[in-house]
């Protein structure tokens, strides 16, 4: 039990000795590389999340179609669905990029 737990301990103090190394520089410049890296992605992202919205209304509004046609019941429960998710996928690409940029 206590050589397991020294071994424990040892390989504990091993990692934080490799993880302290470099100065206070070296951890900036990791932070601010890793800030660019991800504020670089959000156009792309937000781009991508308005291309599935729109694909997403347009099969939407597919399937509405197909239920007006029928005759179907349920078609204003179906094109409230649709919509109001292609409006919640617009407005989740808008605040996520209002709110970290």
């Amino acid at each position: 039990m206590t050589k397991a737990l020294n071994t424990g301990l040892l390989v504990l103090g091993s990692a934080t000795a490799a993880l302290a190394q470099g100065g206070l520089n070296a951890g900036k410049q990791g932070i601010q590389d890793a800030t660019t890296a991800i504020t670089g992605y959000f156009d792309p992202a937000t781009l991508l999340i308005y291309a599935i919205a729109a694909v997403a209304g347009l099969i939407g509004g597919f399937k509405v179609f197909s239920k007006w046609q029928s005759g179907d019941q349920d078609t204003q429960k179906s094109a409230m669905g649709w919509f109001g998710s292609c409006i919640f996928l617009a407005v989740v690409a808008t605040v996520l990029r209002a709110f970290f940029l």
